[in-house]
């Protein structure tokens, strides 16, 4: 088991046909650990893909409204269904948010560029969840679109 500040890398990842097929897809993401300063990583990752005609669902229980959309304080509390679940938390959060994403039946479970947690991962694969890990949504989704906007860092 690992420590709560370090990250594993990656075991494994959906191949560019399987990435694809999860962006194509998804409608709803539900971005976990969602800042409400435009200067973070989270914040640029959700306004953009809000700009690109997604549904996204702020989870931070700290902020009612972020990016125009109501926020709320876990996945259990969001009243619809959700695709992805975007993670911007901490390596020692990703346990309890891929349980709760199990628990809500979510389709797909993204760790930012930088978090990879093999437990949770094979734990989400095994529900039927499918996994990505360190990987950025935002430059995923550039990059099989075709945009060339890759001005964050994760």
């Amino acid at each position: 088991m690992q420590d709560k500040t370090t990250c594993e890398m990656p075991d494994t990842n959906p191949s560019d046909p399987e990435i694809r097929e999860i962006i194509d897809g998804m409608k709803t993401i539900a971005i976990v650990g969602l800042s409400d300063n435009p200067g973070r990583d989270s914040n640029m990752v959700g306004a953009y893909l809000k700009e690109n005609g997604y549904r996204i669902i702020p989870v931070n229980p700290n902020k009612k409204e972020i990016l125009g959309e109501k926020s709320y304080p876990d996945l259990a509390s969001v009243p619809e269904k959700i695709d992805v679940v975007d993670i911007f938390r901490t390596v020692g959060a990703i346990p309890r948010i891929v349980d709760e994403a199990i628990a809500i039946k979510a389709g797909t479970v993204w760790m930012q560029l930088g978090l990879a947690h093999k437990e949770s991962a094979d734990k989400a694969r095994l529900a039927g969840l499918k996994v990505v890990q360190s990987k950025c949504i935002k430059v995923e989704h550039s990059r099989i679109h075709g945009r060339h906007e890759f001005n964050i860092t994760g």
